[in-house]
C-alpha cells in the first residue's frame, strides 16, 4: 500500500515535444485548437516516498502529441465527488454506511460531495453538492435491499448523476458507484459490456465531463443468475477503466468490509490531477487518448478518450 504523500509535485515534457513535433513535420493544427480536461492518476509502482519524484510523460490523442495547458493537482483545485449507491443492493450493505459516512468526512476541506441513490426511474439525490462534508456523510442511510427498489440498469442513473457536474467547475472530479451493474433494460442480452447501450453512454458522457469513475461491485438483494452477475462486474470493470477510474470485486458475494477499497480509492483520488491540455482534433467522433510516463515504475490512471 503506497503511505500518504503530502505533496505531489508534476512536471511534464509534453508543450516542448509537441511543438517539436509539430516543426518538424510543418503541419499546424487542423482547425482552432480546444482545451480538454481529463482526469490522470499518477503513481509509482511499489513503496512511495514521502515527497514523489518528479515524473515525465506524454500525451497523444489520435497518435497525435498535443500541447499542455495546465494540470492541477490537490494543492489548487478541490475534488467534486459524487457518491451513488444502488438502493437494491443486499442488507449486508447497510454496515458500510459508516464507512461511507467516515471516508466522507475525511476529505480535505474545500471538497464538494453530492449523496445519491439509484432507484427505479430516478435518482433520489440526498445532499446535492456541498463542501459541507459533514452533512454530505450525514445523509448516508442504508439501502432499501429491496426487489422493488432497482432499476433495469444503473447507468441511466449514473448518467443523470454525470449531470450534475455540469453545475460545478472544472477541475479535478471523480464518481463512487456502489453497484451491481447489471443491466437488462433490453432483456439479457443487454447485459454485456459489448452490448449495454446505456454503459456506453455513461463512460461517453464522464469522458466528456472529466470525470473519473470508481466502481464497487455488490450484489442485488434479490436472487441473480451467475452470468448476469459477471456480466454486471465485466460492465463495471469497463465503466472505471474506460473513465480512468478503477472498479473493486471480491467474488461474486458482498465485500466483506468496503474499509481497504474506500483507502485505494481515496489514495487514488489523492494523486488524481486535472490535466487540460489543447486538442487539434475538431471533428465529431471518439478521440483516444494515450498517456506515456517516461519512467516505467510509474503507473498512469487516465480515460480512454472522449467523444465531441
Amino acid at each position: 500500500m503506497i503511505r500518504r504523500i503530502s505533496k505531489l509535485v508534476l512536471v511534464g515534457a509534453i508543450a516542448s515535444l509537441a511543438g517539436s513535433a509539430f516543426a518538424q513535420d510543418g503541419r499546424a493544427p487542423r482547425g482552432t485548437p480546444k482545451p480538454v480536461t481529463v482526469p490522470v492518476s499518477i503513481r509509482l509502482r511499489g513503496p512511495a516516498p514521502v515527497e514523489m519524484k518528479f515524473v515525465d510523460f506524454i500525451l497523444r490523442e489520435d497518435g497525435e502529441l498535443q500541447r499542455e495547458i495546465s494540470r492541477r493537482s490537490q494543492v489548487d483545485s478541490p475534488m467534486t465527488l459524487a457518491i451513488l449507491f444502488q438502493d437494491d443492493l443486499v442488507s449486508s450493505v447497510a454496515v458500510e454506511i459508516k464507512n461511507m459516512a467516515n471516508f466522507i468526512r475525511n476529505e480535505p476541506g474545500g471538497d464538494r460531495a453530492m449523496v445519491a441513490y439509484i432507484r427505479p426511474g430516478s435518482l433520489e439525490v440526498r445532499r446535492k453538492f456541498t463542501n459541507e462534508l459533514d452533512k454530505a456523510a450525514q445523509s448516508i442511510r442504508a439501502p432499501q435491499s429491496l426487489a422493488s427498489a432497482g432499476a433495469y440498469n444503473p447507468y441511466v442513473e449514473i448518467i443523470e448523476g454525470l449531470r450534475r457536474f455540469d453545475s460545478q467547475p472544472m477541475g479535478r472530479r471523480a464518481m463512487i458507484v456502489v453497484s451491481d451493474g447489471i443491466d437488462v433494460a433490453r432483456g439479457v442480452d443487454s447485459s454485456t459490456p459489448s452490448q449495454s447501450l446505456d454503459l456506453q453512454r455513461a463512460i461517453s458522457e464522464a469522458q466528456r465531463r472529466g470525470v473519473a469513475i470508481y466502481s464497487i461491485f455488490a450484489p442485488p438483494a434479490a436472487a441473480t443468475m451467475a452470468g448476469l452477475t459477471l456480466n454486471g462486474q465485466s460492465c463495471l470493470q469497463r465503466l472505471s477503466d474506460e473513465t480512468g477510474g478503477r472498479a473493486f470485486f471480491q467474488g461474486s458475494a458482498a465485500p466483506v468490509s468496503f474499509d481497504p477499497f474506500l483507502k485505494e480509492i481515496d489514495q487514488l483520488l489523492k494523486l488524481q490531477i486535472a490535466y487540460t491540455y489543447l486538442s487539434t482534433h475538431n471533428n465529431k467522433g471518439f478521440h483516444k487518448l494515450e498517456i506515456k510516463p517516461l519512467d516505467h515504475d510509474v503507473e498512469i490512471r487516465h480515460p480512454a478518450g472522449y467523444t465531441r
